[in-house]
C-alpha cells in the first residue's frame, strides 16, 4: 500500500479489519458468482478488497477486468489515486504493467495492459464503454451512483453483467454504500444473496452479536450545555453488549471484533452478500466518540427538518439505506376505502370518461376514470391486456380498440364512451404501433405521449405538442401530421401523491373535489402500484424526484398519470358546475333520442355464377399488321 493512498502504508495488515478475510475467500471460491457488499465507510473495501483483488487476479490468474464507476470523473480518480500508487509499490504489478512509459499504449488512465488481459475502467454514463467489451471479471464502484438507464438501453450494471456470459468462471464483484430504502441497488443485491453478517462473540458472555448502532450508549452531564450536543458527553460513548449487558469501550471492542466470524443467514443461491459498517472499523476517526458526534449533529439538523445529515449517518456510518418517510397511506389503508359499485359502470355524476395506456412488449396496461365537478373521479376499470404490441393494428391493440370504443352505463340510465385516450409511446420498439394506432382515431381523442424528462417538476401535465413525427417529401415535419403529447409526470405524481408532507389526491377521504374513488372488486395488485414511487433525492442531492421502489411494478400509476393528463386535454379543471350540469343532461337527452340496436338480419350467402369467357376483341390495326408482316 501506497504512502500517497493510505495513513498506514507497506504490506497490507488483513489482521486490522479481519472481516476481509472472508470476503477474499468468497471471491477465490469457484462455486460463488457474485460477490455484493453493502458497507459503511472506513472499512477497507477499496483497499482491502478492491484493489487486492484486481492485484492478485493480474499477478497470479491474468484475465480482461472492467471496473465500472458512477461517472468517467471518479474512475480517472481512481486510477489517479488508488490504482497507480498501488502499482508503483507492489514489485510485482510494477514488472508487468508499465505505468513508467507514458506513451504506452498499455499505460492508458482508462486501459492497463499486462501479459494474459488487461485492466479496463470506464463509466456508467457512457453505453459503448460499458456494452463493448466481454471479460470473465466485472466490478462495479457505488452501484447506487451508476446510472439506471444509460440512454433509455437499460440499467448498466445489468449491462456489464451480460459481458461475462460467454465465460465458464466468471466472477461479479460490486459494492457501495445504499441510497434510500427500496432504492437502493445494493440493498437489493444484498436482499437477494445469502445475507451473511460478521458475529463478534462478547469477550463477557460469549454470545455471538452483530454490531448495531442501537446498542451503542452514552451518558449526560449537567455541566455540559454544548449548542449541537446538548447535555451529552461524548467521551462516555461505550458499546453494551444486548446479552449480558457487558460494557465495551474502543479497545476492547477492537479485540472482539477480530474474533469475529461471517455467517449466512440466508439461503445460498450462487451470491455471496457481506454487510459491514463503521461500528466495525479499529482506525482512530472511527472511536465512539466520533460516530456519536456525527450521529447527534445530524439529529440536530432533523429536529430542525433538515434530514440530509442524517440520511449520510445512515449510509455513511451504518451502511443501512435511509427509510425515506413518504406519507402515502398504505395499500390496505386504500383497499378498505374501496366504494361498493361495479366495475365498467360510472356513478351519475362522473359523465365523462378518460383512459390511461401503458405499452409494455407483451401486454397494455389501462385505466378508465369517470370524472365530475372538480375533476373528483371514480375508478371504472383497472387491468391488461394480454398479447404482443410490436406489430401494429395486431395482436393486444384489437382488443383495445374493442375496449375504448365500447359503451359504459352511467347510475342514471345515460350512456358515455371514452372522451379522450392518453397511450404511452415512450418505448421506441412499440411507439411505431402506437403512432399508427392512434393515426386513426384522433377523432377519438386518442394522443400519442411521452412522459417528461425533466426533474424539476416545472413542466405542466398538459401542453400542446410542437413537433410532428410525421414527415413530407422534403424530410422535415409534416405541419399536419401526428404530434405526441408530452406529459409532465413530475408534478401529475406531486397532485396524485403528494409531495412530502403535503397531502395529494390519494390522500382525501369523503367526497368533493379532488378525491379519487376505487371500486371494490379491483384487481389486487392495483393498491401496491399506486404507491410504487416516492421522492426521493437525485444522485446529486440537489433535487427530489419520484423513484420506484425495487421489485414493485409501477404501470397503474403511470396509467393514472395518463388518464389525468387525458382529463385535462379536455380542460375538465376548467369547467364550472354549469358546464357539468348541461353535460349531464346533454346525454340523457341522446341516451334517450337514440333508437334501440336492432336484431342483426341473417344474410344468406349469395351463389356466384360461373362467370361467362370475355367475348372476343376484334384486332386493332397494329395487331393485323404485325400477322400481315409475318408472312411476307
Amino acid at each position: 500500500m501506497s504512502a500517497k493512498s493510505t495513513a498506514l502504508p507497506g504490506r497490507y495488515n488483513a489482521s486490522l479489519t479481519p472481516w476481509v478475510k472472508g470476503i477474499h475467500q468468497a471471491l477465490d471460491d469457484p462455486k460463488i458468482t457474485r460477490v455484493v457488499a453493502q458497507k459503511s465507510a472506513q472499512v477497507a473495501w477499496t483497499d482491502g478488497v478492491l484493489l487486492n483483488y484486481i492485484g492478485k487476479r493480474i499477478d497470479i490468474d491474468p484475465c480482461p477486468i472492467i471496473v465500472m464507476f458512477a461517472k468517467e470523473g471518479a474512475a480517472k480518480e481512481f486510477n489517479d489515486e488508488k490504482l497507480v500508487p498501488m502499482i508503483e509499490a507492489s514489485p510485482h504489478l510494477r514488472e508487468k504493467i508499465p505505468i513508467g512509459s507514458r506513451r504506452d499504449k498499455n499505460n492508458r488512465w482508462n486501459y492497463k495492459g499486462y501479459p494474459g488481459g488487461f485492466l479496463k475502467l470506464v463509466g456508467s454514463n457512457s453505453p459503448s464503454s460499458v456494452k463493448s467489451t466481454p471479460a470473465p471479471v466485472v466490478c462495479v464502484e457505488e452501484p447506487d451512483d451508476c446510472n439506471d438507464n444509460i440512454k433509455e438501453q437499460g440499467d448498466t450494471i445489468t449491462l456489464l453483467i451480460e459481458r461475462t456470459k460467454t465465460f465458464a468462471r466468471p466472477k461479479v464483484l460490486y459494492g457501495g454504500t445504499p441510497t434510500v430504502e427500496g432504492f437502493s441497488a445494493v440493498e437489493t443485491a444484498y436482499k437477494e444473496s445469502d445475507k451473511r453478517q460478521f458475529f463478534v462473540p462478547c469477550p463477557d458472555c460469549g454470545q455471538e452479536v452483530v454490531l448495531k448502532w442501537e446498542d451503542v450508549h452514552w451518558q449526560e452531564d449537567k455541566n455540559i450545555n454544548h449548542e449541537v450536543y446538548g447535555h451529552v458527553n461524548l467521551d462516555s460513548a461505550v458499546y453494551v453488549c444486548p446479552h449480558c449487558g457487558s460494557v465495551w469501550d474502543d479497545t476492547k471492542k477492537n479485540r472482539a471484533v477480530r474474533k469475529g466470524v461471517w455467517k449466512a443467514t440466508a439461503t445460498f443461491t450462487g451470491t455471496a452478500g457481506f454487510y459491514i459498517n463503521e461500528l466495525y472499523s479499529p482506525f482512530p476517526g472511527s472511536r465512539f466518540r466520533n460516530i456519536l458526534e456525527k450521529y447527534l449533529s445530524a439529529k440536530h439538523l432533523m429536529d430542525q427538518g433538515d434530514d440530509t445529515k442524517m440520511r449520510s449517518f445512515y449510509n455513511s456510518q451504518l451502511g443501512l439505506p435511509y427509510a425515506y418517510k413518504s406519507g402515502l397511506p398504505e395499500p390496505d389503508v386504500l383497499k378498505e376505502r374501496a366504494e361498493d359499485y361495479e366495475a365498467f359502470t360510472v356513478p351519475e355524476v362522473g359523465c365523462v370518461l378518460t383512459a390511461g395506456v401503458d405499452v409494455q412488449h407483451d401486454r397494455l396496461a389501462v385505466i378508465i376514470r369517470a370524472w365530475g365537478p372538480g375533476e373528483e373521479s371514480w375508478l371504472v376499470w383497472w387491468g391488461e391486456i394480454q398479447g404482443q404490441t410490436i406489430v401494429p393494428e395486431k395482436g393486444a391493440w384489437l382488443d383495445l380498440d374493442k375496449l375504448l370504443n365500447r359503451t359504459f352505463k352511467v347510475s342514471n340510465g345515460a350512456s358515455v364512451r371514452i372522451r379522450a385516450a392518453s397511450i404511452d409511446s415512450s418505448d421506441g420498439q412499440t411507439s411505431d404501433a402506437v403512432y399508427t394506432f392512434v393515426r386513426k382515431r384522433l377523432v377519438r381523442g386518442y394522443m400519442a405521449i411521452k412522459g417528461s424528462s425533466e426533474i424539476s417538476g416545472e413542466k405542466e401535465i398538459f401542453t400542446t405538442p410542437k413537433i410532428s413525427v410525421d414527415l413530407d417529401g422534403k424530410q422535415k415535419a409534416y405541419k399536419y401530421g401526428l404530434r405526441p403529447f408530452i406529459v409532465g409526470t413530475s408534478r401529475a405524481k406531486d397532485l396524485i401523491l403528494g409531495v412530502e408532507a403535503n397531502g395529494g389526491r390519494i390522500k382525501l377521504t369523503g367526497r368533493g373535489p379532488g378525491r379519487v374513488h376505487w371500486y371494490k372488486g379491483v384487481r389486487s395488485d392495483y393498491w401496491e402500484q399506486i404507491t410504487s414511487e416516492v421522492k426521493v433525492p437525485s444522485a446529486n442531492r440537489q433535487k427530489r424526484v419520484w423513484q420506484k421502489k425495487s421489485g414493485v411494478r409501477n404501470e397503474a400509476l403511470d396509467c393514472e398519470v395518463y388518464a389525468l393528463h387525458a382529463a385535462r386535454s379536455l380542460k375538465l379543471n376548467l369547467w364550472t358546475p354549469q358546464r357539468w350540469d348541461l353535460e349531464r343532461e346533454k346525454q340523457l337527452q341522446i341516451d334517450l333520442l337514440t333508437e334501440p340496436e336492432k336484431e342483426p338480419v341473417e344474410v344468406k350467402p349469395v351463389v356466384e355464377e360461373k362467370p361467362k369467357d370475355p367475348p372476343k376483341q376484334r384486332d386493332n390495326f397494329f395487331d393485323a399488321f404485325r400477322r400481315r408482316k409475318d408472312t411476307w
